[in-house]
């Protein structure tokens, strides 16, 4: 049986690859998809899911090599960012910290 942090890193792949490739390279994500991704499993970091301006920022952002994809790199770099800003939020929170796992 999978530990937690494994069931983690393989839901992280496999949200990816369930949004890659609808539409062209099934290896990448373009912004059409990125923006299905983040909308249907990213609600709660979403203030204005029809403001497509953020979502061409975002792209932009985490479009690293420029091609108006994003990559499965590209897109880890991005969980990491949102990973180490839930963190900074459990800093300024102790009392959300997990104790015993």
């Amino acid at each position: 049986m999978a530990r937690p942090l494994e069931q983690a890193l393989e839901l992280m792949v496999s949200t990816f690859h369930k949004y890659a490739g609808k539409e062209g390279d099934k290896h990448k994500l373009n912004k059409a998809e990125l923006k299905a991704l983040v909308i249907k499993e990213l609600p709660s970091f979403i203030s204005k899911p029809n403001d497509e301006a953020s979502f061409q920022r975002l792209m932009e952002n985490l479009d690293s090599n420029s091609d108006q994809q994003v990559d499965f790199q590209e897109y880890a770099t991005f969980l990491a960012c949102m990973a180490m800003m839930c963190d900074e939020d459990f800093h300024d929170c102790p009392d959300k910290m997990p104790r015993n796992m």
